[in-house]
């Protein structure tokens, strides 16, 4: 079943996709998303979340990922650039929210919209990133 948020998560994702491609302004991506036929079934509040503060800092995001990359930024799929973004904006931004289950939530979501393999480089990824941005969290489920 999809929750709210993980519908919130789907149409950030596309919000993020369009805006990555066409670099027109967030708020009219945004806004265009809301009147999709079922975004009253989303969480409107995460959704404005993520897509304005992935939007506001990308680069910062990219420059905590790319140590975890192996390759340049460049090179990613348009996908699995803006799945990494979001679960990268949520571990730093979403304490609220398990690591664990931000990282399954992009890894259905690369399951979902991205290529054959691409949850399981997005799996690792974002692994390496929690134990940088939430290392308290991730250590105390170790024990």
């Amino acid at each position: 079943m999809r929750t709210s948020r993980r519908r919130a998560r789907e149409y950030a994702l596309q919000a993020l996709y369009q805006w990555q491609l066409t670099g027109y302004d967030m708020e009219a991506i945004a806004s265009q998303m809301r009147t999709q036929k079922d975004f009253a079934h989303a969480d409107a509040a995460l959704f404005e979340a993520l897509v304005h503060g992935v939007a506001r800092e990308a680069k910062e995001l990219e420059a905590i990922l790319q140590p975890y990359l192996d390759r340049a930024v460049s090179k990613l799929s348009p996908i699995e650039h803006c799945i990494l973004l979001l679960g990268a904006f949520e571990l730093a931004h979403h304490p609220e929210t398990p690591y664990r289950v931000v990282i399954n939530e992009a890894v259905e979501l690369a399951k979902t919209f991205g290529g054959t393999e691409g949850h399981k480089y997005v799996n690792g990824v974002l692994d390496r990133v929690a134990a940088q941005l939430r290392a308290l969290e991730v250590a105390a489920r170790g024990s």
